[in-house]
This record gives C-alpha cells, sequence and structure tokens, in this order.
C-alpha cells in the first residue's frame, strides 16, 4: 500500500500511524471513521492505536468476503488470449499477489504454461528453460517470432495480390 511506503520512507512511529492515516480521511471515509470510533466507545472496546487493527477495519469494509475466492477463480480461468506474453504475465503475478498466493515456481510454471495460446506453447514446450524468467524470455522470442511470420504472409499476400 501506499500509505505503508509513506511510513517507511519517514519512518512513523507505531504509535503515530493511525492518526496520520486517518488524518488524510475525508467524505464517507471520514463518516466511516468517526462512526467506528463512537461505536467502539460505545461498546467499551478498545479504542483502535495500530495500523494493522486499522488496516484490517478498513479491508472488512471496503473489500467484500467474496473478494479471494472471485481471484482465484479468475486466476484458474486465465488464459493469454489476445494479451502480449509480459501482460499475462503480469496478470498472474497481480491475481497471486492480491489473493495472497505464493506458490512452488513450478506450479506458476504449470499455470502459465496451460494459459498461454497454442501457438506459443507448442513451440516453448520443446525449449529448455531454468526458471519462470527463463521460460517468460522464451515465450517473447517465440511470441516476436510468430509476429514476424505474420507480417511476412501479409507482405507475400499483398505482393501477390498487387
Amino acid at each position: 500500500m501506499k500509505v505503508e511506503q509513506i511510513f517507511t520512507c519517514h519512518q512513523v512511529s507505531e504509535e503515530r500511524k493511525v492518526s496520520l492515516a486517518t488524518l488524510s480521511f475525508q467524505g464517507h471515509a471520514m463518516y466511516w471513521w468517526t462512526s467506528l470510533v463512537r461505536d467502539r466507545r460505545l461498546h467499551y472496546d478498545p479504542p483502535i492505536q495500530y495500523w494493522n487493527e486499522l488496516r484490517s477495519s478498513l479491508r472488512r469494509r471496503h473489500i467484500p468476503s467474496y473478494y479471494t475466492r472471485d481471484l482465484i477463480n479468475k486466476l484458474q480461468r486465465l488464459h493469454q488470449k489476445n494479451m502480449t506474453v509480459e501482460e499475462y504475465r503480469q496478470t498472474i503475478e497481480l491475481y497471486l499477489i492480491r489473493a495472497g498466493i505464493r506458490e512452488e515456481e513450478n506450479i506458476t510454471i504449470a499455470r502459465f504454461l496451460s494459459g498461454l495460446t497454442f501457438e506459443i506453447r507448442d513451440k516453448v514446450e520443446l525449449l529448455p528453460y531454468k526458471d519462470l524468467n527463463d521460460l517468460v524470455q522464451l515465450c517473447i522470442k517465440v511470441e516476436q517470432q510468430n509476429l514476424r511470420e505474420f507480417q511476412n504472409k501479409l507482405i507475400l499476400i499483398f505482393l501477390f495480390q498487387g
């Protein structure tokens, strides 16, 4: 989160994080915070004093309970389709990070391979690679090669039609 980067950069103490974070609340966020503080006081709950408590409250309020499940489903169904290899890789990484999934690299490699377009996967499966980064670079090379071949075919078609 951006706010956590700011805390780290300015070496904000744990005691000041909640007050600094809530200082930037405006509109609905400020109403929500004021209501939360009041409700905690009414129920004799201790005030939120630590950033991880505030972050958890914010997540409970703003992130639906099904969010992670939906991300996992999207990840399971993800295919490259019209994305570039790099866009496809970044999408997988984003879903994994947002869902809080840490998986073995060989599982991510299998996930990545299974979602590639047939034209790329068919060529890359025959090539050796040592890790995911190596595989992605090979896929990018194959993608570029496929693009060149397609462009050359188009040139030939235009030459023979003209």
